[in-house]
């Protein structure tokens, strides 16, 4: 059994305050507990995705209760392509899969921000096809 470990406290350039508040007027919510129910649910599904050192960097690079929802995960063993991270948040928070698409966009724009371009870079490297829209970013592929 993996151990669970507290995640070291942030360096992150925001404190969660800030990030609630940039989540909830960038994705249109009425209320920072509505944010704040997004950014844990998104969270959470990421941190089922995310493994090895990223995992470790990106928890450093958020708001300490934000790395808490992150890390609080246990990796699964199976990667969920873009369009099934989008499905797991929409299962997970009972929503329609069109509001988890709105939630996961808006609060990994937010993510992609704290990471920075180098690490995202490895984060989109490690997982299947269909984050990078997610995240902010055009989804490049190879010409056949």
């Amino acid at each position: 059994m993996i151990p669970l470990q507290e995640p070291r406290r942030s360096t992150a350039g925001m404190t969660f305050e800030q990030m609630l508040e940039r989540v909830r007027h960038e994705g249109a919510y009425a209320t920072c507990a509505q944010a704040e129910e997004s950014v844990g649910a998104v969270l959470a599904a990421l941190g089922r995705q995310i493994t090895g050192d990223e995992r470790v960097e990106l928890a450093a690079r958020l708001p300490h209760e934000a790395a808490v929802a992150f890390t609080a995960q246990i990796p699964a063993t199976e990667r969920l392509t873009g369009w099934g991270f989008v499905k797991d948040v929409a299962s997970h928070t009972g929503g329609t899969a069109a509001t988890a698409r709105w939630d996961t966009g808006t609060v990994l724009r937010i993510v992609a921000q704290l990471a920075g371009e180098e690490l995202l870079s490895r984060i989109l490297a490690q997982l299947p096809s269909g984050y990078a829209l997610l995240f902010g970013r055009a989804e490049l592929t190879q010409a056949a």
